[in-house]
């Protein structure tokens, strides 16, 4: 069984994000740049798949700056067997994501896709259902367990009411939520191993994909600041503040 892994580059979550003086966008430069936590998980699931002999190949696959190639690395050192990536200097939206993976999908054939839930950088929680419509694959979105046996895939998923148990027949399309597993550290010797593994760079118009923008940012600005807080004297008067001033009751 092949499982085919998106993983995105983002800033690192430990980093403070910092927007551009004139709004553009966040301020990039000489920022640590990381793999996507959620994609991690997802890496670090298809990888358990293969431990347990119910995967026989791991791809991972990234669409990005050619800098994507490190995230790609970084995913062959935690287990992945070989990385593909649709190299492009053009900001990429969801659908764009969706439209390339669907053709690699078409390409390698894979009877399981993998991916996080979300990006921490744009938090669209899109991808994975766009992919699952265009391939007209069954989808099992906000993975906490994933179970392959006898063609199918059982995802026990997070919902608001608790936890839903669904049966997909394979292929189908999967999105890893957090509590799916905890990655594990990335070894130096992996991380030499990686080297040596294939990394094939593809471009969209190889794909015959077009990525141009369809949505346009008009403006990026940090949340307000938090006003300082007040003390009250007793429950009538916080009551009182809720009611008149906050107007939340």
């Amino acid at each position: 069984m092949k499982v085919l892994v998106p993983v995105k580059r983002v800033v690192d979550y430990n980093v403070k994000v910092r927007v551009k003086a004139d709004g553009s966008g966040v301020d990039v430069t000489n920022v640590k740049m990381s793999m996507n936590p959620f994609d991690e998980i997802a890496v670090e699931e298809a990888v358990r798949l293969k431990e347990q002999g119910v995967a026989t190949e791991v791809i991972a696959v990234s669409c990005g700056v050619a800098q994507c190639q490190e995230t790609l690395r970084t995913a062959m050192a935690i287990g992945a067997d070989r990385a593909i990536l649709v190299e492009t200097d053009v900001e990429l939206q969801p659908l764009a994501v969706a439209k390339l993976l669907k053709v690699l999908v078409d390409k390698e054939q894979p009877q399981l896709v993998l991916l996080g839930k979300q990006a921490i950088d744009d938090d669209c929680n899109q991808t994975a259902q766009m992919l699952a419509a265009l391939t007209g694959m069954p989808q099992g979105t906000f993975a906490s367990k994933v179970n392959v046996a006898d063609g199918q895939v059982s995802v026990t998923r997070e919902v608001d009411g608790g936890l839903e148990t669904v049966q997909l027949s394979l292929p189908a399309v999967v999105s890893a939520d957090l509590r799916l597993n905890e990655p594990r550290y990335v070894t130096l010797p992996n991380i030499m191993k990686a080297k040596k593994k294939p990394l094939e760079v593809v471009k969209p118009a190889d794909l015959g994909v077009d990525v141009a923008p369809r949505i346009k940012t008009v403006k990026v600005e940090e949340p307000p600041k938090r006003s300082a807080g007040i003390k009250v004297p007793d429950t009538a008067a916080l009551l009182n503040k809720l009611k008149n001033e906050a107007k939340v009751i």
